[in-house]
């Protein structure tokens, strides 16, 4: 298997320097190509973008098995990350935002886009995104199917940093609902054993918001990545809200997200 690849969307911003940073905190653990990506609206702009990046990649301290690249792409961000994420096969999109303010004054009425628009997994983090070991792991899952895709992601990065994944759900009262909860639940918790991956299952009660609940249990679990598939178009709109929600969570923790629509066979 050919080396690992991270694309770090990059904007000389401080959150970018957050995401280069998280990118750099990953790598103690697994050898890894790091690669910055800045797009921009002109090839005019290519030069002086490239002379900027090579120069912050020759001052980062970078550890042993890491190595750096960069690359300037002239488009549009909701198209050329996912697009290059996609044509160098990499592993993982790590971004940085600004928050809930932020994010919507990035995306505006496009909430989402970039993040839906690559079939590669995204790390979000914030500025203020405390670079923790990843021991503890949340996925949320629900009644569809679409939500079991970030299953095989999270357990990858399990088995890279040694973590234990806490797999959440929310009780449901009607019977026949709770059944196919617990039988997916019970899926993923089977896959897990058999990949010898540390996992606990919790049922949150009902009732109230679900990613306040989630993020409650995080919280009071030590938690260091939460992992959520992303299916809007599979449930009602306010998925949206509920997706931002906890990729801009206040507790700064680092939110990997999976378009499960365009989500192909992915491995670390």
């Amino acid at each position: 298997m050919s080396k690992n690849l991270y694309i770090v969307p990059y904007d000389f911003t401080i959150v970018g320097d957050a995401a280069v940073n998280y990118a750099l905190h990953l790598g103690k653990h697994i050898e890894v190509e790091i690669q910055l990506l800045h797009v921009v609206k002109s090839k005019s702009e290519i030069a002086g973008a490239s002379l900027k990046l090579e120069q912050l990649t020759n001052r980062l301290e970078k550890p042993s098995g890491v190595s750096f690249s960069h690359l300037v792409s002239v488009g549009s961000i909701f198209d050329e990350i996912g697009k290059t994420a996609t044509q160098k096969s990499a592993q993982l999109i790590i971004m940085g935002t600004h928050g809930a303010t932020g994010l919507q004054k990035l995306f505006g009425s496009n909430a989402m886009k970039v993040i839906t628009s690559s079939e590669t997994p995204f790390l979000i983090v914030q500025k203020n995104t405390v670079m923790n070991e990843i021991k503890n792991i949340v996925v949320p899952v629900d009644l569809t199917k679409e939500s079991l895709q970030i299953v095989n992601v999270a357990g990858d990065i399990a088995k890279i940093y040694n973590a234990k994944i806490h797999v959440l759900g929310e009780k449901q009262n009607d019977e026949l609902l709770s059944q196919q909860l617990k039988n997916r639940i019970l899926i993923v918790r089977n896959q897990y054993q058999e990949r010898n991956i540390e996992c606990s299952v919790e049922l949150l009660k009902q009732g109230g918001s679900y990613q306040k609940k989630i993020m409650e249990y995080c919280k009071n679990n030590a938690t260091d990545l939460i992992g959520i598939a992303y299916h809007s178009e599979s449930l009602l709109p306010q998925f949206d809200t509920f997706a931002q929600a906890l990729i801009t969570n206040d507790q700064n923790l680092p939110c990997m997200v999976l378009n499960s629509k365009l989500a192909s066979a992915l491995y670390f």
